[in-house]
Formats: structure tokens, sequence, C-alpha cells
């Protein structure tokens, strides 16, 4: 799949060249939308070529096939090679800074003079920047932020990213399955962390079989340095920059190893004390008497946490902020599981800006068992998005009908949705006689991010056809720090008026403190992927583990209640605030 991701990679550079060049904007468009098609692929280029299947892809032209032939042919793109002549492409790595256009840095390539990011980092730090006319200090003052945020994410990758290169590595060891027992990540993507540094793999097998493990990790196709190659660790740098760590454990290591590598530091500090009170020593190599060295277990995390007298802290909570205590008096609550979700209520398909038809949307939900879903595409604002006016939304309605006629029987639901952006003034984008039409609203904001946006918030709840709010912090991990807002108002209003806030996994926007609140004060949650593509869908897993780590209990994640459940939770909301409005 590697092929696939050079050619996305390819696609979206021509389009920030083009852009930055001020070429044409439907062009533009058109390579990134095929970049996404290619990064999104779940089939090999190579074979969707060979059998024919990329003409039958929407969205892939002649033009950009011709593109994708000749780099399968030559390893190379002729449009890109004479593209990337016409401007620094270390420039053009600015472009994922928040805060930074195209037209900003064209601007300062030439005003300034600019042709390197370091001249640009400079330009902006030194006040240069703001002397071009149209720039000024707010908007350098924008960009520096943005700097410091874009710096920050480049140490650690975002949730997802991890879990996608955790999940193409345990797929390089299917091959070899017959070598171990067990395969985990471990550290901070095991724990669900929103954002997470290197990634720890731990591998259970017997001893003889260690060599050829190791040597089959430092042989994976996107390895681009070894750092080391050893027997019982292994240590590799991805074509991508980051650092994959393997270890290998003995089995009857597996528990106490697999508990000392999860971490957290503080958690693991908090119950070496715990052990060290009852006469015991914990290390990765098991339970032991202190005195006498005699092993006691660490088969399994559950033998270790009864060695310590302890109910077994989920990952998640391992931070030591009261899981420990709790554990010890056996108080730990039942989190949120995947096994819980019985739906989605936030996706989008090509009739907005998703990738995938509300067919294939509809049936990648219904194989992942889920008894409904929400279809939400945007509403007419959002017309970067393609959304969709009263007309389309009722034309989409009759394809809905129709496929329900379909599934219903199956006892599988497509509900009908939108995701209605809050305009400035807190009204929403789509009139009452139409939302009153759909099944489940969700309500978003997608404008005025440097703004104060807790009245907008606070007006659409009281909406009596708003569900849902959307990515209500409007954070982004690594490339938006989100809005200003009054986090507890938000919280009060939501309790009130009988509205859910959104746990969106795609930006991680509602943190694992922001849940607890909401737990706290009995606000029910959402978690929704925010689904582009069907790939997208499987990321319901990563929101779970999001959840988790806010001590997201089941009675309070909107997506565990079956069809009449979240029909009552509706016609909750609908009565309560009608009523107010006509008293």
């Amino acid at each position: 799949m590697d092929k696939n991701k050079e050619l996305a990679r390819i696609f979206e550079k021509m389009a920030d060249i083009l852009e930055f060049l001020g070429d044409n904007a439907y062009r533009i468009n058109t390579y990134r939308r095929v970049a996404n098609i290619l990064s999104e692929l779940s089939t090999d280029i190579e074979e969707l070529v060979s059998t024919g299947k990329i003409r039958s892809i929407p969205g892939i032209g002649e033009s950009s096939l011709e593109k994708i032939l000749e780099y399968l042919q030559t390893g190379k793109v002729s449009k890109y090679e004479e593209l990337r002549k016409k401007v620094p492409e270390d420039l053009l790595e600015l472009m994922d800074v928040p805060g930074i256009g195209p037209k900003t840095l064209k601007l300062a390539y030439d005003r300034l003079r600019i042709r390197t990011k370091e001249d640009f980092i400079r330009a902006v730090r030194s006040g240069m920047l703001a002397t071009i006319p149209g720039i000024g200090e707010k908007k350098v003052s924008n960009i520096m932020r943005g700097l410091e945020l874009w710096e920050k994410s480049k140490e650690r990758m975002n949730l997802i990213e991890a879990y996608h290169i955790a999940m193409d590595l345990l797929k390089h060891f299917e091959k070899v399955k017959e070598l171990y027992e067990k395969l985990e990540p471990a550290g901070s993507l095991r724990r669900y962390k929103e954002t997470v540094g290197d990634i720890d793999l731990l591998i259970c097998a017997r001893r003889e079989n260690w060599t050829e493990l190791h040597k089959h990790f430092v042989a994976y196709e996107g390895v681009q340095e070894v750092l080391l190659h050893g027997e019982t660790k292994s240590s590799v740098v991805l074509k991508n920059g980051k650092q994959v760590d393997l270890r290998t454990i003995e089995p009857h290591q597996w528990g106490s190893a697999l508990q000392y590598f999860t971490g957290s530091k503080e958690h693991n500090v908090r119950i070496r004390d715990i052990a060290k009170a009852k006469g015991l020593k914990l290390s990765e190599y098991g339970v032991f008497k202190a005195d006498t060295e005699e092993w006691l277990g660490g088969r399994t995390e559950e033998e270790v946490y009864s060695l310590l007298g302890m109910q077994v802290p989920p990952p998640e909570l391992r931070e030591n902020a009261g899981e420990v205590e709790l554990a010890l008096e056996g108080r730990l609550p039942r989190l949120v599981e995947l096994s819980d979700i019985k739906g989605d209520f936030h996706m989008h398909s090509n009739w907005s800006d998703g990738m995938a038809s509300l067919e294939e949307m509809a049936r990648a939900c219904f194989e992942l068992g889920y008894r409904y879903m929400v279809m939400g595409d945007h509403s007419q604002s959002s017309r970067v998005a393609n959304g969709l006016d009263p007309d389309r939304y009722r034309e989409q309605f009759k394809l809905i009908e129709k496929l329900n006629q379909y599934y219903n029987p199956l006892g599988f639901y497509i509900l009908k949705g939108c995701e209605v952006d809050i305009l400035p003034d807190g009204s929403l984008d789509l009139p009452d006689e139409l939302l009153e039409e759909f099944d489940f609203v969700v309500a978003s904001i997608h404008s005025r991010f440097n703004q104060d946006n807790t009245y907008r918030i606070l007006k659409a709840m009281e909406s009596p056809y708003v569900n849902l709010i959307g990515h209500p912090t409007g954070k982004a991990y690594g490339t938006r720090e989100g809005y200003p807002i009054d986090f507890e108002k938000v919280l009060k209003q939501a309790k009130e008026t009988g509205t859910a806030l959104e746990l969106n996994t795609h930006r991680a926007d509602l943190s694992p403190e922001k849940v607890k609140r909401c737990m706290e004060e009995g606000v029910m949650i959402a978690i929704v992927t925010d689904a582009h593509s069907v790939r997208h869908l499987s990321y319901i897993k990563l929101g779970v583990g999001l959840a988790r780590r806010g001590w997201a209990v089941p009675e309070l994640v909107l997506n565990t209640r079956d069809l009449e459940g979240v029909k009552a939770f509706v016609e909750a909301k609908r009565k309560k605030m009608l009523s107010y409005i006509t008293s």
C-alpha cells in the first residue's frame, strides 16, 4: 500500500503548488480529491489498475488516471516534477501551519524574497512579515500561535495516525503468526491518549523464536532506519519519521510486561509503592516477594493487580488520577465498551463532502453490526463542503426511504439527519419546518473560530430540533487549538435543554477532562466518527477509547441506546423545548 500513500502525497503536493501559484481552483480541488481517494483506498493501486477497477472509482478522471499509470510505470509523475521546479517545496511545508495559507506564503515569496521555511519563521519573529500590506500584526500573532502548535504536533502524532501505523505493523506480523502467542501495542497508544510519541509493541513468544521475530520486524517495508536490532528489543524509524520499538516477552511474563510498558509513569510509581508496602516487588518480569525474590505471578494483568489486592484499572484510566484508590476499594465503574455501541450519529456521504455514496456508507454501517446510523450531510452555508439546500435534503430523504425498505426488515435503520451550520448570530442554517422533518440533527460551528462562540452554541441548543452539538470546542489536534467558549455554561445549557455533546473522534475535540465533567453533571455525550469515507467508520474504536479516558459510563453515552431509546431522547427534547415556546 506504499504506492497508494506516495501517489496520494504527490497529488496533494501538486495541489499545494498550484494553490501557491494561484492556479485554477477546480484543478486544485480535483487533485486534492484524488489525493483523498488514494489515501482511503483499501486495495493496492496496482491491483486496481491491473483489474481495470480503477476506472469505476468516482472522482478519478482520465487526466488523473494518466498520472497514476505514469507513476506505476516510471516511478515518477512528470507534471509533479515540472511543478516542483516552480516553487521551493521546503516553503510549502508551511501550508500545514494553522493561519498560513498560500496567499500569505506568496506575498512573503514576492515581497520579502523568502525561499525557505527558516527564512519565513525568522520574518515572522522579527516583525518583517507584519510590514507587508494586508497582513498586519493580528495576522502575524495568529501565525505565531499556529507555528507553536505545528512544532508541537511534529513531536507527537495524533491518535489516528498512531493507530494506523500500529495496525499496519500488526498486519505485517500476521505473516509469521505461528512464531508468537500474543502481540499488542502498549504505551500511550494502549491508553488511547490524544497524541502518541513513539509506538511500543509487545510480543509474547517462546525464546527460540525471538531472533526470527526481530528479523521480521526490521524487514518491514515501512522502515527507513534500524536504530537497534537485538533479541529482546529492536527499534526502527519509519519512512514517515516515527519511531517504533518492539520488545519480546516470555509467556509467563506477559501480564507484568504489558502492565509495565502500558504506563503511565505516574500510575506505575503509585502501584509500585503499594507493592512495596505489601512486602512485594513489581517489575516488568513479574511480582516477587521482596525478601526472597520468589516469583509469585505475572502471566496476566489480572494476576498482577490481584496480587496487589486491586481490581484491574482499564488502561485508559492509568494516569494516577483516582483510579488506583477506587481499584483498591473495588469500586471502579464499568466504562463504555465498543460492544455497547449501537450506531453512529455523524457521518457524510458524497452528497456533500464525503468520499463514499450514501449506499456504501449504509452497507458499511450494517456490516459493522450497527442497529442504526445518522446520515448527516452538511447544510447549505458550507459551500466548500457542497452543503445541501432544503430541496436536496428532501431528495436525499427519498433515497433513505428506499434504502430503509431493504434494511429495516434486517433490523437496521438509516435515520434522516444533517449537520446544520450554527450561523454567526446563533441561528441555524435551515428553517424549522425542514429541521422538524429530520430524525436527528447535529448543529456545528464552521466559521469565526477566533471569537468566543459560547453564545452561538447556547442559542443553538434552544432549538427543539437540535439533538447534538458537533465538535463543541472547535479543537482539532495538531491543527487547531479551538475557539474560546465557556464550557461550564455550555454544560449547564446541555443539561437543561436535553442536548448531547459530541466527542468527535477525528478531531479529539472533547478532552478527557471535559468528558469527565459531562459524566459528573449527567450530560449525555455521543461518540462519533465524523466519517467522510467507509474507512473512517472504524475510528469509532478510538472514540470509545477517548471516552473511556474521560470515565464515560454507558448510561451517559447516547450510542449505547437502542433505536427506541434514541427516538425517546429526540422526542423528550422536542416536547420539553416546544412547551417552553408555546407557554
